[in-house]
């Protein structure tokens, strides 16, 4: 097969152990800027060109797009649904994955535990959407915020206040967040693919950060989770419509809570810390669903 990688860093690890992953099981790969792709969006022949050329032959793309270009990134991914070619997380899903607000709403929907979440507009709705998440400690995210950057730990109501009225007066979208005290800056990422957990480990924050994310100081150890922290994850990864993704998940008082569902997570960490290759069992997946395709034999996840 020839698969596409969608990723603007070849020179990061992810992107160097998915083509990597795809050699090994005899695929030709090849690693595509999303940014330097530009479409020719028609009813006859849809078509993506790239470096003066136009993208064809192409089986399978895996898309590594980055939180920065996201509309762009999605609409390159929607081309290559349009083209035919089998994508491992589609645009629709990786659109809902990024929008936090709607992520929550959709695991909300579906029932899936999570930390009591608050959302508002008006500076006046600051003193009861306080008290609606349990008051403080509290947590105050911006919704366009990434890997722990925009995520502030409010420790009393007065700071909490401060902290929103800043981020409303500054016209930014915000989430309030319940904290969970127990969880001790440290949560689980599980790598889901398809409806399997292949990894899972534990990460922990630097002393005097909640925070667990490694690039900020974390650090991570491998884990075992429990059944149900396992069904969570697989279920807030079909909430999405994902194929391959990172989950978050906080242990709580009252059980596992999912904290984020992310499309396109960062590989390095996991295999480095569990020792487990995530890259092998998302071309296993890819082949299994292109197959299926080929074959118009129903397609069993």
């Amino acid at each position: 097969m020839k698969i596409g990688i969608l990723s603007q860093f070849p020179q990061l690890y992810s992107t160097q152990r998915l083509v990597a992953a795809c050699e090994e099981r005899g695929h030709e790969a090849v690693v595509i800027n999303t940014l330097n792709c530009y479409m020719n969006i028609n009813s006859i022949k849809p078509s993506i060109h790239y470096e003066g050329e136009e993208l064809v032959g192409f089986d399978a793309i895996i898309p590594r797009i980055h939180a920065s270009v996201t509309f762009y990134g999605c609409a390159v991914v929607r081309q290559f649904e349009m083209m035919g070619v089998f994508v491992a997380n589609d645009s629709i899903s990786i659109a809902r994955s990024r929008d936090k607000l709607r992520a929550l709403q959709l695991l909300s929907r579906k029932g899936i535990g999570m930390p009591i979440t608050g959302f508002a507009n008006k500076p006046n709705d600051i003193p009861d959407l306080i008290n609606m998440v349990g008051g403080a400690p509290l947590v105050i995210k911006l919704l366009e915020g990434t890997q722990g950057i925009g995520v502030v730990l409010a420790e009393t109501k007065t700071a909490a206040e401060s902290v929103i009225e800043a981020f409303l007066g500054l016209k930014a979208n915000i989430l309030v967040q319940e904290y969970i005290k127990e969880s001790n800056g440290s949560d689980i990422r599980c790598f889901v693919v398809g409806d399997k957990v292949v990894a899972s480990m534990k990460r922990q924050g630097p002393e005097g950060d909640f925070r667990s994310n490694l690039h900020l100081g974390g650090c991570g150890e491998k884990i075992k989770i429990t059944p149900e922290e396992r069904k969570m994850a697989v279920a807030a990864v079909k909430a999405m419509g994902l194929v391959v993704a990172g989950v978050d998940i906080l242990r709580s008082h009252r059980g596992p809570l999912i904290l984020e569902v992310n499309s396109a997570p960062g590989i390095e960490g996991i295999e480095q810390t569990t020792g487990i290759s995530v890259t092998e069992p998302i071309v296993e997946y890819i082949e299994k669903m292109v197959a299926a395709r080929k074959s118009n034999r129903p397609i069993i996840a």
